[in-house]
């Protein structure tokens, strides 16, 4: 015999619509998680556009910074500062240059006792092979 629709359980009633309710959610969902997604590669695409153009300003400045401290610490250029300010600076003379000696770092060879030793253990150790 069939069964009468008020007897049924609540549950068996809005399956079907939970069911539904719950696949629109996760579409939705799903939808909503893939617009946020491109809208953060979008975001990062401009932050790194932005990074590239302030590091090429930055290596342009560096190699600007650059060529003028080569002009500027060129010999030519520091003479001619030194006569514009009369510092009186010029090449040093010979009496001015200290030559030191080489420190000599005492010889590493090993003392003859040392010798000694070290030739008896390697004999010992030969004799036992």
């Amino acid at each position: 015999m069939a069964r009468n629709r008020k007897n049924q359980t609540a549950a068996i009633r809005f399956g079907p619509a939970l069911k539904a309710l719950l696949i629109c959610g996760l579409l939705a969902g799903s939808g909503l998680g893939y617009a946020w997604q491109k809208n953060q590669i979008t975001d990062l695409g401009r932050q790194i556009a932005r990074k590239e153009a302030m590091l090429q300003d930055l290596e342009e400045k560096n190699r600007k910074m650059e060529d003028l401290l080569k002009t500027l610490s060129s010999p030519d250029r520091l003479d001619q500062r030194s006569k514009e300010l009369n510092l009186g600076l010029g090449p040093t003379q010979p009496a001015q240059v200290w030559r030191l000696p080489e420190p000599v770092l005492p010889s590493a060879a090993p003392a003859p006792e040392l010798e000694q030793r070290l030739a008896a253990s390697q004999n010992g150790l030969s004799a036992g092979l």
